[in-house]
């Protein structure tokens, strides 16, 4: 199928030197392109935050859950703050 695309001078003559460099066409840099993008569209798009939990065994025993201000003075601790 033919359309029409308006993009800028600048991109399409990087999108020239890029597709003459891999010998290829301008269509087929355009094709890979949309198929990548809507590709990564596919995969749901939204932000996971990767398992970060560790093989410890939690706090330490003398540190109360949820005492922010002793975990921290214990993480700065000996180092000038």
């Amino acid at each position: 199928m033919k359309t029409t695309v308006e993009i800028t001078d600048a991109l399409l003559d990087e999108a020239r030197r890029a597709a003459e460099k891999d010998s290829t066409t301008v269509r087929a840099l355009i094709e890979e392109g949309l198929r990548l993008v809507l590709k990564s569209r596919r995969k749901g798009g939204r932000f996971r935050l990767r398992q970060g939990a560790f093989g410890g065994k939690g706090l330490h025993p003398d540190i109360k859950e949820g005492d922010w201000e002793e975990i921290r003075r214990r993480l700065y601790e000996g180092r000038g703050a």
